[in-house]
């Protein structure tokens, strides 16, 4: 059976005008379908919302269009200037948008103290300090125990007694709070307990130069040392720091030296300075046993006293440098001069002897070298108490040292109606006068400089000071050379001072201690020891003294019992200078160049006299304008003409002082007889060690 076609194939029927079977018209629906076509009726609002709707799309794609040409031309200009012709950023717009991220703290309220190298001595930090209204506090004892528990070192019962005075509404409960322990506080959240901001003197090396920095009181006002002195430029230009002498480095070392002395001794303290030769300035004070500058308030009394210069002692035979160099600049006594030490010197119930009698007539350098209390008085009593008191008026001996310290205190010496035969002698090898270190160490620079004095000072100035001229470049020469037997010499007393390739020359001290009636202590003196460096050319002076040391079990086998400056004092200067000397500069010498450097400081024990002088000695014992007490000394009746012009001669060379500034006016006086270099002699001084007593 053949299936019909589909009904799509079917050929349409023509419609009929009447005929059921007729085809339809084309597009005509069958009955009950849904139309094709229809006729809509489009109002007005229509129109006009399809109209409206145009006039979006088409301010849309404008408005897309623009978007686009916008981003092309950013797009564009980016890239000319990120690639095409980069634009540099600017570094004032990029300064003034970045955020600081720093903290500015306010100025301190006084100034930084440093050292000569710019190393902080002392500075101020911001600190808090805790408080309390005792009106608000509800139980003190609680407060005070909550408080205590958290700050270590306060006392409770101390606390609450504070807390409990409710007639007050202000109490320090402690002004030195650390950075934790106001946080530890702060978390207790007591009420009435408050904090202050304030300021705190740090001082970060402690215990070092802590006698010359001194210390403030809470409130951070100066209370001793340069604090004290400085105390109104402190507080005047806190932004400017006060720049010292002081060389921090070496003021470790002076340190050191010292207390291994008295530990080793077991001295009741020391003292050492380095002062330079040049210009006065102090280099390295160190005095022990001292005290962290930051404990200042609960430190011991005998730790902050400061021995350089608040102590007066008796120098002992480190004066002879005094004495002698006096005596040359006044012409009346030359180095080949001899004077009789055979025996002891009787005065009243006083009698003057040696450490080592020698029992010999010694001229000046031997009397040095040896250090002979006989042979100082003897050339003490010939120039007499009005040339002494002169020469030792002159350098600072009567009056309170120029140093920049409040503690330094006056020497104490015989009135002048006292000042008599006895007094001349002892004063001659530094008994029966006592001052301070440092004003014996400022009065040793000229000695050894070429005869230029220099105030001493703490302070760190540009250019140094002109200085006073006060004793001729003869005499200083001379000087040195003796200095120099006194290290050198087989039998020099200052043997243990010796530093390989450093040309060291100086002098001991040994000296008896006052006691508190005023009498000699039995078995007890101070030690030290004066010296100079390098003595071809000196640019530092150095001076250690050792109160009341022992020979203890442990130096015995060293010092054979015995506690003189070159045994205590001298061993200690050498260290120091092997020490401070390549830190400064200051390098050892050798070989043939050292030969000669001590060639040139040679001077013999007993130097002849030149042709057509006659010195000093058996059968020529004084020279003209000797003074009456010579002749008492030698147990001879004065001349009753005195020659009176010689005396005043050597008293105006005494008295030279010669202001070396542009202006200054210089007084033309008597000139020392000269000798040239050939007369003193030249000889390579032996330096071996020693093997026998180093004493003086």
């Amino acid at each position: 059976m053949t299936a019909p076609p589909p009904r799509d194939s079917l050929s349409p029927r023509v419609p009929g005008r009447g005929g059921r079977d007729a085809a339809r018209r084309a597009g005509a629906p069958e009955r009950g379908a849904v139309p094709r076509m229809e006729h809509v009726r489009v109002t007005s609002p229509d129109l006009a919302r399809r109209a409206a709707i145009g006039v979006l799309h088409s301010r849309l794609a404008a408005g897309f269009a623009g978007f686009v040409l916008i981003y092309l031309l950013l797009a564009a200009r980016v890239v000319y200037v990120t690639v095409v012709h980069p634009v540099p950023p600017d570094k004032a717009a990029i300064a003034a948008q970045t955020p600081s991220t720093t903290v500015v703290l306010p100025p301190p309220a006084r100034a930084e103290i440093t050292d000569r190298n710019g190393e902080i001595l002392a500075v101020s930090l911001p600190a808090a300090a805790l408080y309390a209204n005792p009106k608000q506090v509800e139980d003190p004892g609680v407060a005070a125990r909550e408080i205590a528990a958290v700050i270590p070192g306060l006392d409770p019962g101390f606390l609450e007694a504070r807390l409990a005075d409710r007639s007050r509404d202000f109490v320090y409960l402690d002004r030195k709070l650390t950075a934790s322990q106001e946080l530890a506080v702060n978390r207790l959240g007591i009420p009435g307990v408050y904090f202050e901001n304030t300021e705190r003197r740090h001082y970060p090396e402690g215990n070092l130069a802590a006698h010359i920095l001194g210390g403030v009181t809470p409130d951070q006002r100066g209370i001793a040392g340069v604090e004290d002195w400085f105390n109104k430029r402190l507080t005047s230009a806190p932004g400017k720091p006060l720049r010292l002498s002081i060389d921090i480095g070496a003021e470790g070392i002076v340190r050191q030296a010292i207390w291994q002395a008295m530990s080793d001794y077991d001295a009741k303290g020391a003292c050492g300075i380095v002062i330079s030769a040049r210009t006065g300035r102090v280099l390295a004070m160190a005095s022990v046993p001292d005290y962290n500058a930051d404990d200042l308030g609960s430190a011991p009394a005998d730790a902050r006293f400061n021995r350089c210069v608040s102590g007066d002692y008796e120098p002992g035979s480190v004066f002879k440098l005094q004495t002698l160099s006096m005596a040359i600049n006044s012409g009346m006594i030359q180095p080949w001069d001899r004077f009789n030490t055979t025996h002891p010197l009787h005065v009243g119930r006083f009698t003057v002897t040696d450490f080592e009698p020698a029992h010999i007539w010694m001229a000046v350098p031997h009397i040095l070298a040896v250090s002979s209390n006989i042979g100082a008085s003897r050339i003490a009593t010939i120039l007499g108490p009005q040339i002494q008191r002169a020469w030792l008026r002159k350098l600072g001996f009567f009056r309170r040292p120029p140093i920049q310290l409040p503690e330094a205190t006056p020497p104490m010496y015989h009135p002048k109606s006292s000042w008599k035969l006895l007094t001349t002698m002892t004063v001659s090898f530094g008994n029966g006068i006592a001052m301070s270190p440092l004003q014996l160490i400022s009065a040793v620079v000229p000695v050894v400089n070429g005869g230029i004095w220099y105030p001493p000072t703490l302070l760190d100035h540009g250019k140094r000071s002109a200085g006073v001229r006060v004793m001729s470049e003869r005499t200083s020469l001379i000087m040195r050379k003796m200095m120099r037997n006194v290290v050198t010499a087989p039998d020099g007393t200052g043997v243990y001072a010796r530093v390989p390739g450093y040309l060291v020359g100086g002098k001991t001290g040994t000296a008896q201690v006052v006691g508190p009636n005023g009498r000699y202590l039995q078995h007890l003196n101070n030690a030290s020891f004066m010296a100079a460096f390098p003595m071809n050319d000196p640019r530092y002076v150095v001076y250690v003294v050792v109160l009341q040391p022992h020979a203890t079990k442990q130096m015995l086998p060293f010092c054979h019992g015995f506690t003189t400056g070159g045994y205590v004092a001298a061993p200690a200067v050498a260290q120091i200078i092997s020490r401070i000397g390549p830190m400064l500069g200051i390098m050892p010498l050798s070989g043939q160049t050292l030969a000669e450097a001590q060639a040139a400081l040679s001077i013999p024990l007993d130097p002849p006299a030149p042709p057509g002088r006659l010195a000093l000695g058996p059968g020529h014992l004084f020279p003209p304008g000797a003074s009456k007490y010579a002749y008492i000394l030698a147990h001879q009746t004065p001349p009753a003409n005195m020659d009176v012009a010689a005396h005043d001669q050597a008293l105006a060379r005494t008295e030279m002082w010669q202001p070396l500034a542009p202006a200054a006016q210089t007084v033309s006086l008597p000139a020392a007889p000269a000798s040239s270099a050939h007369t003193l002699g030249h000889r390579i001084m032996n330096i071996a060690l020693p093997v026998t007593h180093a004493g003086g």
